[in-house]
């Protein structure tokens, strides 16, 4: 459903380029029709631009140290630059691109379950999927539907992924989870909630406390990750004492969806900050990457 969104949005983004083009062409207008075309691709730019100055506005007394304006810059240039890739090649195009890898010989060997976030499907993790697969790492990339309900909405389709998983390998997996994608693992967790399922969750730029932003979104899943919502308080009061520490959060004073920056922390988890980052580029990240192959080399308990 999203990909189909995806690609009806891209597709016709370059037919108005090419349409505008061949108009202003026609009429001996070589400088408007840079312009348009300029303006009709590059105006994602723009609203990056606007979430990145109220992530400043906007971080008051968070305990995050401040961006300095060269970070703030450097990542919205890297989020100009990655975020076409994700949403206007990777998932639209190539969200079946990589399949998940079961293999029959993988018993006993850890696996990894990857769950995306907002307005988001599998072609998130491309690069994961296929360097994992590489690697002969038993993954398994979840695409939750539908893309704008509420975030229990995912519970099954984890739940589908780590029965697939622990099937294949006889092991508890690592959990991976991008924004959204951190509040959907800890959802299924409260509802599963056996420990011994999970090895441990890595969640990438996760509004655990909520954020800003989402006081504009109308959506489901939207509304439930404001700051201060019932949803959350409802998810906080499901989960056992204890159970953050299984958590690696991975936040950045960069992010231009979850800010203030701390609210993507919790406590009492390893919370590691990625300074200079933002939100979708960090799934790229080399810090996520690493630990989670730290948690594959672990030592399996007898």
């Amino acid at each position: 459903m999203l990909a189909r969104l995806q690609q009806i949005l891209t597709l016709g983004a370059l037919t108005g380029v090419v349409i505008w083009l061949w108009v202003c062409l026609q009429q001996g207008r070589p400088g408007w029709a840079l312009f348009g075309a300029l303006a009709l691709l590059g105006g994602h730019a723009f609203v990056l631009g606007i979430e990145f100055l109220l992530l400043a506005a906007v971080h008051g007394a968070d305990p995050t140290p401040r961006a300095r304006a060269a970070q703030l810059l450097g990542a919205w240039w890297g989020e100009v630059l990655h975020a076409p890739r994700v949403f206007c090649w990777r998932q639209p195009f190539r969200h079946a691109a990589y399949p998940d890898h079961l293999p029959t010989n993988a018993q006993g060997r850890r696996g990894v379950l990857l769950v995306h976030g907002y307005v988001c499907n599998r072609g998130l993790w491309n690069r994961w999927l296929q360097r994992l697969r590489q690697q002969g790492v038993p993954v398994v990339a979840v695409t939750m539907e539908p893309p704008f309900g509420s975030i229990d909405a995912g519970v099954a389709a984890i739940e589908a992924g780590m029965r697939r998983l622990e099937a294949c390998t006889g092991l508890a997996p690592v959990i991976v989870g991008h924004s959204m994608g951190g509040l959907a693992l800890r959802r299924w967790w409260a509802e599963h909630g056996d420990d011994a399922r999970v090895h441990h969750a890595v969640t990438i730029g996760t509004p655990h406390q909520g954020t800003w932003l989402a006081r504009w979104g109308t959506t489901p899943n939207a509304r439930e990750m404001r700051r201060h919502s019932p949803w959350l308080a409802a998810l906080a009061s499901h989960e056992p004492a204890g159970r953050h520490r299984r958590f690696t959060c991975f936040y950045s004073h960069c992010d231009n969806i979850v800010f203030p920056a701390a609210t993507a922390t919790l406590p009492g988890a390893d919370n590691r900050h990625l300074p200079g980052v933002a939100h979708v580029h960090m799934v790229d990240h080399p810090a996520p990457w690493q630990a989670v192959q730290a948690l594959l080399q672990a030592p399996k308990a007898r």
